[in-house]
């Protein structure tokens, strides 16, 4: 079936009304027969109705012709919905009712008055446009609850090619939107789609002989042959790749009508969008992530990335247009990755919410293949067990979604975010896909170039990411036998945590019943058991080497060194150790506005006492020594009150976790932060532990995307570990000064 073949259907069907009309004698003037809905769009499948409307001038009577004009398509065989209404009445009928005035955009002169019908479309078109702005957000609404109801078109065992979100509905709601000219829409690749499913649903028309909308499981076979494709799951890929493909047309467009409907008159009207500079090479423009005036993708292999990371961890749009042009003009990334490529993709998936548009963006421009080649094995293709609601690959996309809730529980963040992204990459082999997908794991994470120890992490959770579940409902979670063989398999503390939460994120993301109540509490309870005879958590992270001491420290003064290379830029500080020195480098950070992605602190023999370092991982090139220096000297002799100068961090999603470790130093009582990513936190935590008189002698500070993952080695000031009600309180310390104010305020009223 092609858009030929429908055309010829409607041709016979406009002669069929045409003389209907004749027939009974219609007028040229006052009255007109006019085609609404898929009919006007010229669009009839095989057992489509005929949406016609006989319209008439307000105070003309149609007479007769009301009643009589219906009887010859009647008699035709031809599925008839029809009305008949003044010009009047079909106005106020659109004025009430949104998809009455969805249906009369589309109209088609079929017979009477041409000029009738040519004031009753400009008189649609126009209202249309006049009040857009006020009707979006309720047909908004009625999208939602349609997609709510009948689900997406990409996923639904059983789809609606028409109603669900992706399918033909969405497609005419599209070209709605952008008849508005508020907005713009990718007509050539929507109508490309939108044609396609037409034609799906002629073949479905003919296969069934009745006019249906629903993909039963028992038609793909059939419908395989009309396609001319190899088998039934080739078919669903099909057809789910064009639902796909409009959802997310769909997505973006309502994005961007959120996002014009928010700016003011001045700034929606404004022919060029201001560019406001987010991270190098990368700016925002109206709510889209867009490359900066003289970013160059030909120098930055790791651009895309870093742009993608950008807009999922804003929830902003990654735009189509920058994400093709990236795919085509950047650079080819090294092997192994530079190190803010791979940082990059870390951040991206754990973005929680974000991740999915802008990967649906990545997918669609081609630019995921840029990077990760080996995603065409999973793309669109369905899962066999009945328990998954989505795709493979969408899957896989909701399982980051997942894990990236759960890295505050684990020591390796990066290394469960890209398990999570390659747990299933063996799906679609001829072999047991955790065993086909460990060594296609291996490969991808030594590409991305992790460290060997995370390379060796990565393949172990993707062989036994089904292990643990299995295990813990398959055999009794507290007989000791069951916990020796989980054990065989993940021997430390570390891959358990790290298994526990892909665990959790898989199961989540299949179904919510993949993850109920009972099944959650049997894979708990055996991975406790299992921890506990694995020893616990693992080790702490080995210190840094000394540095050289400049002289200027030596005789009491601070220093401070930049150094930028294509990874980013890294800023030393060396002063003669105290109390509260961590505390102010870290404020001289956040009062210029640095982000910090990681740092390191220790203490050190100098010729003429201990030196305080510290090292900062930052993305902000071009900082200035002397700057960074003036300041924090300004801050040690009084001059910033950072008190007023650097506010409370704003309030985050989570409730901060902060937990003693008093087995993981025999030295140093080590306090573990896990909270949101926020401007200040390293600030406030360094500086609430100076104000209790505590000296930070090791710092391990890390964010992962929206995480930020600290560990702290405390001690007394001059003196060694801390006891237990000094721990203690040094805890609660720093989960106050961490939590949102609104919850000590109702801590406070209890």
């Amino acid at each position: 079936m092609t858009s030929t073949e429908r055309a010829a259907r409607t041709s016979v069907a406009d002669e069929l009304c045409r003389s209907a009309y004749a027939a009974h004698d219609g007028p040229d003037v006052g009255v007109a027969l006019i085609a609404a809905g898929g009919y006007g769009r010229g669009e009839l499948a095989p057992h489509s109705d005929l949406d016609v409307v006989l319209v008439h001038d307000d105070g003309l009577d149609p007479g007769p012709l009301a009643q009589q004009v219906w009887y010859p398509l009647w008699d035709s065989g031809s599925r008839l919905d029809h009305s008949v209404r003044s010009l009047s009445q079909m106005v106020a009928a659109a004025e009430d009712d949104l998809k009455v005035a969805l249906g009369l955009l589309d109209i088609r002169h079929l017979a009477g008055d041409p000029n009738l019908t040519l004031r009753l479309r400009a008189t649609m078109l126009g209202a249309w446009r006049r009040e857009a702005r006020e009707r979006l957000p309720d047909l908004r609404v009625l999208v939602d609850r349609r997609h709510d109801v009948v689900g997406e078109l990409a996923h639904v065992s059983v789809p609606d090619i028409k109603e669900a979100e992706g399918g033909l509905r969405d497609a005419t709601v599209l070209k709605a939107l952008e008849t508005t000219w508020l907005v713009d829409v990718s007509s050539a690749e929507l109508e490309r789609s939108r044609q396609s499913l037409l034609d799906f649903r002629d073949l479905l028309h003919d296969q069934t002989q009745r006019p249906t909308d629903r993909v039963a499981p028992e038609l793909w076979e059939p419908m395989t042959q009309a396609l001319d494709l190899v088998d039934a799951e080739a078919a669903q890929r099909h057809v789910r790749e064009l639902g796909r493909r409009i959802t997310h047309l769909s997505r973006l467009t309502w994005r961007r009508v959120d996002d014009m409907l928010a700016r003011p008159a001045s700034v929606r009207d404004a022919r060029r969008p201001a560019l406001e500079p987010i991270a190098p090479g990368i700016a925002l423009a109206r709510g889209e992530v867009v490359l900066a005036a003289r970013a160059r993708p030909d120098l930055d292999p790791s651009l895309l990335l870093r742009a993608a990371a950008e807009a999922a961890q804003r929830d902003a749009v990654l735009a189509p247009a920058t994400a093709a042009r990236l795919a085509r003009e950047s650079s080819e990334l090294p092997t192994p990755w530079p190190a803010a490529a791979r940082d990059a993709l870390v951040r991206l998936l754990a973005s929680g919410t974000g991740l999915l548009p802008v990967w649906e963006t990545l997918e669609e421009t081609g630019a995921l293949a840029g990077f990760l080649p080996e995603w065409e094995r999973i793309r669109m293709l369905p899962h066999a067990s009945p328990i998954h609601r989505f795709t493979v690959d969408r899957h896989v996309v909701e399982t980051c979604v997942e894990a990236s809730a759960l890295i505050r529980s684990v020591a390796r963040p990066d290394v469960l975010l890209v398990a999570a992204l390659l747990h299933d990459i063996g799906k679609g082999q001829r072999t047991e896909h955790s065993v086909a997908g460990e060594a296609i794991a291996r490969a991808i994470a030594t590409r991305m170039g992790f460290d060997p120890e995370g390379v060796d992490l990565i393949a172990l959770l993707v062989r036994h990411h089904l292990l643990l579940s299995e295990t813990a409902t398959s055999r009794d979670p507290d007989d000791p036998a069951t916990v020796a063989g989980l054990l065989a398999h993940v021997p430390d503390a570390a891959s358990l945590d790290l298994l526990l939460a892909l665990t959790e994120a898989d199961s989540r993301a299949a179904s919510p019943q993949a993850w109920s109540t009972w099944r959650a509490g049997l894979v708990t309870r055996l991975a406790r058991h299992a921890l506990a005879a694995a020893g616990g958590d693992p080790a702490p992270p080995a210190l840094s080497g000394d540095l050289v001491v400049p002289a200027l420290v030596e005789e009491g003064g601070v220093w401070v060194g930049v150094e930028s290379d294509t990874d980013g830029t890294r800023v030393a500080v060396m002063a003669p150790d105290r109390v509260g020195l961590l505390a102010d480098a870290a404020a001289v950070l956040a009062l210029q506005r640095v982000p910090v992605h990681s740092a390191r602190a220790w203490s050190q023999e100098g010729r003429t006492g201990p030196v305080g370092v510290s090292v900062w991982e930052v993305s902000t090139p071009d900082l200035d020594p002397r700057v960074l220096r003036e300041r924090l000297v300004a801050l040690a002799e009084g001059r910033i009150d950072v008190g007023a100068r650097l506010a409370r961090p704003a309030p985050g999603r989570l409730e901060p976790l902060v937990a003693v470790r008093s087995e993981a130093s025999r030295s140093a009582t080590v306090l573990e932060v896990r909270t949101d990513d926020r401007p200040g936190v390293v600030h406030r935590v360094c500086a609430t532990l100076a104000a209790l008189d505590l000296s930070v002698r090791s710092a391990h500070v890390a964010t992962v995307g929206p995480q930020a993952v600290d560990v702290f080695y405390v001690q007394e000031s001059g003196a060694g570990r801390l006891s237990d009600e000094r721990a203690s309180e040094a805890a609660h310390a720093v989960r106050r000064a961490l939590s949102p104010i609104e919850g000590e305020a109702a801590r406070a009223t209890k």
